[in-house]
């Protein structure tokens, strides 16, 4: 999905500065489920170290800050990924500062996105390009480093597109969306598998970020200009391939050598991902995401 040219961008509504407290990161975005087989690959475990895999794929972590000076229209976000997160935060935000009070009458609260590069403390412990985006209850932000992106096309197949990205910012702003509604501690049942809580969780934030997608064209920046340009068949195509790339049974197959477990699964099939994006996107209403309300996910 393409920003409009002209639209301005707000760099206040990010950040790249790090937590200071330590939690649990609820939601593990995208990638979290990475550092989970890796970490069943080697013998780790919940309670022990985690293998950093951009340690694996690159030979080492570099931590760095992130310029947002030049994140100013929506040209920027057009041809810049650290760009794109702001203007996709902006919008997220736009939307759901209204939607959330017209639908369940609960007031929205801004979350700061941290973007960096190659890793950052968070009050959830250390964010990295190998745990991938997260949403962190402990402070309530948003953590991404934007070579994420290129991962999610290089290692995991996703196209590229432009909603591909602001698919995975609008699922992690799904997550605090949950939190404010006080959900989130539903996801916590200590199960895994397709019908955990923590899969429904994952499958919730899909379906929040679809009904984002919906309203997205008629999000505004602080002047009242319209962000974003309306969906095109494209890119619905491309945020699928993004919700496909991650979901639990391709990465299984990608990383753990074709072998799929799917009681070890923590955030849902290719096929549930993109179905409850789908979902979402065709009803433009949060009320339609209760994933906890079927089995059938």
């Amino acid at each position: 999905m393409s920003f409009n040219e002209g639209a301005s961008l707000d760099t206040s509504q990010v950040t790249g500065g790090g937590g200071g407290r330590t939690g649990a990161v609820v939601g593990g975005g995208v990638g979290g489920l990475v550092i989970l087989l890796i970490s069943l690959f080697l013998g780790g475990g919940s309670g022990g170290s985690t293998v950093d895999l951009n340690d694996i794929l690159t030979g080492g972590t570099q931590s760095g800050s992130v310029d947002t000076s030049q994140c100013k229209t929506g040209a920027d976000a057009n041809r810049d990924d650290v760009c794109r997160i702001i203007g996709t935060v902006n919008s997220v935000q736009d939307y759901w500062k209204d939607a959330l009070p017209a639908d369940v009458q609960r007031q929205y609260q801004d979350a700061t996105t941290v973007i960096y590069a190659g890793q950052t403390q968070s009050a959830c412990g250390t964010a990295s390009n190998a745990t991938g985006p997260f949403y962190c209850p402990s402070d309530q932000r948003v953590y991404i480093d934007a070579s994420f992106f290129t991962e999610l096309t290089s290692k995991f197949g996703a196209d590229g597109g432009p909603l591909a990205q602001e698919y995975v910012v609008a699922h992690e702003y799904g997550h605090h969306v949950q939190d404010l509604l006080g959900i989130l501690a539903k996801g916590q049942d200590g199960k895994t598998g397709p019908l955990s809580g923590g899969v429904r969780i994952e499958l919730m934030a899909d379906c929040l970020a679809g009904v984002w997608a919906n309203h997205a064209s008629s999000t505004k920046d602080a002047s009242g200009n319209t962000l974003l340009k309306p969906l095109t068949d494209a890119d619905i195509k491309s945020a699928l391939s993004a919700a496909a790339a991650v979901g639990d049974d391709h990465i299984q197959s990608t990383l753990g050598g074709g072998r799929v477990d799917q009681e070890s699964w923590t955030h849902g099939s290719s096929a549930s991902r993109e179905k409850w994006f789908t979902t979402g996107y065709k009803s433009g209403n949060l009320n339609t995401c209760d994933t906890f309300a079927t089995n059938d996910l």
